[in-house]
């Protein structure tokens, strides 16, 4: 009935959608397989994209040619940068997303993908033999061969849904778990556990009244998440922002005897960075408001997302609680918040590539990782994708560094470091985050996007054409002069020393408060120079010349420690030899059993003297 594929891909989410697009793009016959094709790309949560981190993160899949920030700017209502009072390294751009017509621009994509195939139907089971994936079984026990398997499951293995004292299984509201595959996972030796993620209820937007909260509208002059030409947002729905109150923590209190989480019913952990509504309540007990982000699902329709709003109460006491919040006072319901328990993988568990360390050619990307947020998924799923095409047609593997991308930085702490709730990726934990901007994303990816098969000749030549600007305008600011006469009565204007004799642009630039926009009001040969230019490039040369001093010593930083990354540790080292390190130590790198001195090095729990040990026993 099936052919054998070169990777089949089990769920359709986020992760699911890239790892497909990248393995077929690059030109493996793809085997996408969905209990429900359409949920295809659901935004299970809410319905935006990028964020702090996360949108460096849709920039960095953008420039290694991946889907999310394309169909991001089709199906876009809002779009904001973050942070623009912070340096460049923390601005990060969120939009907001129309949820159908983001599902079903993901769909059409994929659809228009000549290597893609589809099935819907639950896979209860993984075919291995010999130690090596080679296909799957369904609930009707069709099996479907192939080469590679990227398992991207979400929440969906032994899913359980919490409401109050109700509880049902359901990987989503409305939609079965899928059972079979854990179980088999852990009889092959895998170690399993459970996280815990949820959503607030919707509310129907017609009952709201707009006119007691807080207005939040996006940029006056939106920007996008690609590289490419997608349309410009022209029009824009804003959100809003209203407060809870004591009177709304009163109520749900009432209902804290019949949460799930302090009675004891869920037992995975869920994430810190964004609580319940209750937890917040419950750890943040001197605070007598929190912030609640009103947002739109889409253009058309009338559902609303009550963002901070988080809760798996019953949902009498979650009515009863919304409508004491300013603007709720006659809210209807669509459907309750709940909570959702779910099985996931340690991420110990695998290689740099996504592979597992037990089973070659089974590949894990997304919330089976212990990650949450779209974001992250789909990263994961786009080199679970990019690495399961190069292994089974025998090529090198694609490792990013974390000083490469901020992709790099979370594959590789899921990887040393495991993660025993939720990981979300934030600017801080990126150590060279000056390096990894979201406005340089396609500069630093694109060409080895490029180089792998996996980026258009289009996007590349864009690039190209790019970095030639760049240098054009740099070379350009070093020898545009701007004479005292012209410099002072701008320097003097804003309290900015003057200079004594003619100096360049360039010179000019680095003072930390004097901006291009600023400086081309007084000097008209700076405004006819960047009127020759587009928008994207003026930003960058800006960035580069403010931060050149901090770039420099960032990329020296990476230079020395890419000494270590060069120095690999032979898969098959016996730890055991190194009996003066400790037992921990020991312990975690035969677990992990990293590649490289490295990697080795932030493994956590690993100290320095014990890479010491390392290092001469490997002769070095």
């Amino acid at each position: 009935m099936f052919p054998i594929y070169d990777v089949i891909v089990v769920g359709a989410g986020h992760a699911g959608c890239e790892a497909a697009a990248a393995a077929a793009q690059m030109g493996s016959k793809v085997m996408l397989i969905t209990m429900d094709m359409n949920k295809i790309a659901q935004m299970s949560c809410n319905p935006a994209m990028g964020g702090v981190a996360k949108g460096q993160i849709v920039r960095e899949v953008d420039a290694l040619g991946g889907m999310s920030g394309i169909i991001s700017d089709k199906t876009m209502i809002q779009f904001r940068m973050l942070n623009r009072s912070k340096g460049a390294a923390m601005w990060s751009p969120r939009c907001q997303s129309d949820r159908m017509r983001f599902a079903e621009e993901w769909r059409l994509a994929l659809e228009q993908m000549p290597n893609v195939d589809f099935w819907q139907e639950m896979v209860t089971g993984i075919v291995v033999k010999d130690g090596r994936a080679c296909g799957v079984r369904t609930a009707i026990g069709v099996e479907i061969n192939a080469k590679a398997v990227i398992l991207t499951n979400g929440t969906f293995m032994n899913g359980i849904i919490h409401i109050g004292e109700k509880q049902f299984g359901g990987g989503r509201m409305g939609e079965k778990a899928s059972k079979g595959i854990t179980e088999q996972l852990v009889s092959l030796g895998f170690e399993a556990g459970r996280m815990k993620t949820g959503t607030p209820p919707r509310i129907d937007g017609r009952s709201l009244n707009y006119e007691a909260m807080e207005e939040q509208p996006g940029d006056e002059n939106p920007s996008k998440f690609s590289f490419m030409d997608t349309p410009a947002l022209t029009k824009q729905r804003s959100c809003h922002i209203t407060y809870t109150n004591p009177a709304v923590h009163d109520i749900l209190q009432t209902g804290f005897e019949q949460s799930p989480m302090f009675t004891g019913r869920i037992q995975g952990l869920g994430p810190r960075y964004c609580p319940s509504i209750e937890d917040k309540i419950n750890r943040f007990a001197e605070r007598d408001r929190h912030q609640i982000f009103v947002e739109p699902e889409g253009w058309s329709t009338v559902e609303v997302y009550v963002n901070g709003f988080s809760t798996s109460l019953p949902e009498d006491v979650q009515y009863k609680a919304l409508r004491c919040i300013p603007g709720f006072e006659n809210a209807k319901m669509f459907r309750p918040g709940y909570a959702i328990e779910y099985d996931y993988f340690p991420p110990t568990q695998l290689k740099l590539t996504l592979e597992t360390q037990l089973i070659e050619n089974l590949y894990f990307a997304g919330q089976i990782n212990g990650t949450t947020g779209y974001e992250e998924a789909a990263c994961q799923g786009l080199m679970a994708g990019i690495n399961a095409h190069r292994k089974i047609h025998e090529e090198e593997p694609l490792v990013l560094k974390r000083s490469e991308a901020y992709i790099g930085v979370l594959i590789d702490d899921l990887v040393n470091k495991g993660t025993d709730e939720p990981y979300r990726m934030f600017t801080s934990r990126a150590e060279y985050r000056i390096l990894l901007r979201q406005d340089n994303a396609d500069l630093r990816l694109t060409e080895l996007a490029y180089a792998l098969g996996v980026a258009t000749e289009e996007r590349v030549t864009r690039v190209r054409e790019k970095k030639q600007q760049i240098a054009a305008l740099q070379q350009a600011f070093e020898t545009l002069k701007i004479r005292t006469e012209e410099a002072n009565p701008m320097l003097e204007a804003i309290g900015s020393s003057p200079i004594r004799e003619t100096t360049t642009c360039l010179h000019l630039l680095r003072r930390p408060n004097i901006d291009l926009a600023y400086m081309a009001q007084y000097f008209v040969p700076l405004r006819q120079l960047l009127e020759q230019y587009d928008g994207e490039v003026v930003d960058q040369v800006e960035v580069m010349t403010k931060y050149d001093s901090y770039i420099e010593k960032e990329q020296k930083m990476a230079e020395r420690m890419a000494e270590l990354e060069d120095l690999r540790i032979p898969q098959d080292f016996d730890y055991a030899l190194l009996q003066a390190i400790s037992i921990e130590s020991r312990e975690k790198l035969r677990k992990i059993r990293p590649e490289t001195i490295g990697q080795a090095a932030r493994i956590s729990g690993v100290r320095p003297s014990d890479i010491s040990i390392l290092m001469v026993y490997l002769g070095r």
